[in-house]
């Protein structure tokens, strides 16, 4: 008797490579200890919050005794919010951001899902550069459409917009990146944005529905060595930010973000709508009350990005001194080096009987790589030269 659909019994059979990784880290700390394991499989960022958080969160206790302190609200969000996310947002992207133009969502996974909701018929493809974040897939697949990764360029994982262009078709609804990516650490620049802005808009002339471009930013805030994410809403008529506060703010459990839409989008009213729409009927109803009211005290904190930055060149020290090739990662908190052996799930495996946690890069739709989260102490990155070194020397 067969309880689940065949789709999810084949999403279970395939497995979510980032949380068997974290499991396999729960069986081995508990056997060995939580000093013998260096995990760097999940991108849980483990700073704390920044202090306007926690004084944000005691003046919210003091007024949780007020009626409908956390009742239903519109679903949107809370008007106050949208109107600070509206110039929090107007800054990055160098525009005009009305509160209008954007909905308060469940984390960027929820703005993501409803996206796709609100535009996908199936049967319609979203193409996404390679590797990617892994749940894209599945949120393209909750609203019946379907993932077309096309591979970035070799060695730097840059865009490649002409790749891109290439494998538009006729059931191209949108094309979604990732900058800086997870798991790459790389940023786009703007002439590569712009290049691809240019080559969806001719691509659109004369198609009934346009192709959309979404930047999925959660990781906009951390970024390395000078390089600045550059804007998208100014640059394509159908662009869509969307974003989180679970890393600048280490408020992963919280699941707060939100989805802007491009001023210069025409019809922009009737998405917004539907984006609420989506909101409700899948579920979310609105992003938690909490979150939101957090925001209204701390949009303009962050965590000590500068921590990062130290860890990031304490992974590169180890990753260089036990001979790994490697992209020096330009934001974000991971690094992708190529695996020793062309099958990265054995590498991996042998990396875990040496208690040194990371997630096949097949996971990411990559093979012969695997990804290391930076977001843990010095002191475990430290710690792990010895279990890589051991790990590639067997091979």
């Amino acid at each position: 008797m067969r309880l689940l659909t065949r789709e999810m019994d084949g999403y279970l059979a395939g497995g979510a490579w980032i949380r068997k990784i974290f499991e396999l880290g729960l069986e081995l700390k508990k056997k060995y200890g939580e000093d013998a394991v260096c995990d760097f499989s999940l991108g849980n960022p483990d700073l704390p919050p920044p202090a306007a958080v926690g004084k944000r969160l005691a003046e919210i206790a003091a007024a949780a005794d007020r009626p409908f302190a956390f009742g239903y609200m519109p679903n949107p969000g809370y008007p106050a919010v949208r109107e600070a996310l509206a110039g929090y947002v107007s800054r990055q992207q160098e525009t005009h951001v009305s509160p209008n133009d954007l909905v308060v969502t469940c984390g960027a996974a929820g703005g993501l899902n409803i996206f796709f909701r609100a535009v996908l018929e199936p049967g319609d493809e979203v193409i996404c550069p390679s590797p990617y974040f892994v749940e894209y897939g599945f949120y393209v697949a909750n609203s019946g459409g379907v993932l077309r990764p096309v591979p970035s360029r070799a060695g730097d994982f840059g865009l490649d917009v002409a790749a891109i262009a290439a494998a538009v078709t006729d059931k191209t609804r949108a094309v979604l990146i990732n900058s800086p990516n997870n798991p790459t650490g790389q940023i786009y620049p703007a002439e590569d944005i712009a290049a691809l802005a240019a080559a969806l808009t001719e691509l659109s002339k004369g198609r009934e529905r346009p192709i959309f471009l979404v930047a999925d930013e959660p990781y906009r805030f951390l970024t390395f060595d000078g390089h600045a994410v550059p804007p998208i809403l100014p640059v394509y008529p159908y662009s869509l930010v969307v974003s989180s506060f679970s890393k600048n703010l280490s408020l992963a459990g919280e699941r707060v973000g939100f989805v802007a839409v491009s001023p210069d989008m025409p019809q922009r009213e009737k998405l917004v709508g539907g984006l609420v729409f989506a909101n409700r009927i899948m579920g979310f109803v609105n992003a938690p009350a909490i979150g939101q009211a957090v925001l209204l005290g701390a949009l303009d904190a962050q965590v000590d990005t500068s921590i990062y930055a130290r860890r990031r060149d304490a992974m590169a020290g180890v990753l260089s001194r036990t001979g790994y090739d490697f992209f020096m990662p330009r934001g974000a908190f991971y690094f992708f080096p190529v695996s020793p052996i062309p099958d990265e799930v054995a590498f991996v495996s042998k990396l875990a009987e040496h208690r040194v946690l990371a997630v096949p890069g097949r996971g990411f739709g990559l093979p012969g790589y695997f990804r290391l989260a930076f977001c843990v102490d010095e002191a475990i990155i430290l710690r792990a030269e010895e279990g890589l070194a051991k790990a590639r020397s067997a091979f």
